[in-house]
């Protein structure tokens, strides 16, 4: 029976923004960069937990729900294209937050704090809210197309999102890509 499970706090992107990621994506897959893409479903990682035993998951599915219960939920714009560390080294291509940002840094703190207490290390830096939608492999072939795609999406408009639920999510890595699996609901307010 396995004892861990590789373990992360999310919002997930509803269906429409996740179409709008997917037509960005193909947009800028004509960069001939080696870029491994993420398809569908998306989301706004607040916390990654790693390896946590599987007995303390419930633990941790409370501390999530009690840490954001009186914190009402609020629309999310998704917008912008962009990339760490930067545009021009692309490591990882992502889509970006307008109104509600602060919304999703206050959310993510609340989490932060709650989970330290359970003896998760804090991130210790400020929460950026963004969808990942690719990560660049260690070629530098095409990055500098890339670089220049990922600039002319900068006013990308992914839509508005509803965030009035967090979700804890197991992640299994397969040949495919990750594989996900809801473990636990928590609602806003």
């Amino acid at each position: 029976m396995q004892r861990w499970v590789r373990t992360f706090v999310a919002v997930e992107a509803p269906g429409d923004v996740a179409a709008r990621a997917v037509k960005l994506v193909n947009r800028l897959q004509g960069a001939p960069a080696k870029v491994r893409w993420t398809s569908p479903p998306l989301h706004f990682t607040l916390k990654f937990l790693g390896d946590v035993e599987i007995l303390q998951i419930p633990e941790v599915c409370r501390v999530v729900a009690d840490a954001i219960a009186d914190m009402p939920a609020f629309d999310l714009e998704v917008r912008g294209a962009g990339a760490f560390p930067t545009a021009d080294r692309p490591r990882t291509v992502w889509i970006g937050t307008g109104s509600g940002t602060e919304q999703m840094v206050a959310l993510h703190e609340a989490l932060d704090n709650a989970l330290a207490e359970m003896g998760f290390r804090s991130d210790g830096r400020r929460y950026r809210p963004h969808l990942t939608i690719g990560r660049v492999r260690n070629s530098p072939a095409g990055v500098d197309a890339l670089g220049d795609a990922i600039a002319a999406e900068a006013d990308f408009q992914g839509g508005v999102m509803r965030v009035d639920e967090v979700l804890v999510f197991s992640s299994r890595l397969e040949r495919s890509g990750p594989v996900y699996e809801v473990l636990g609901h928590a609602d806003l307010g």
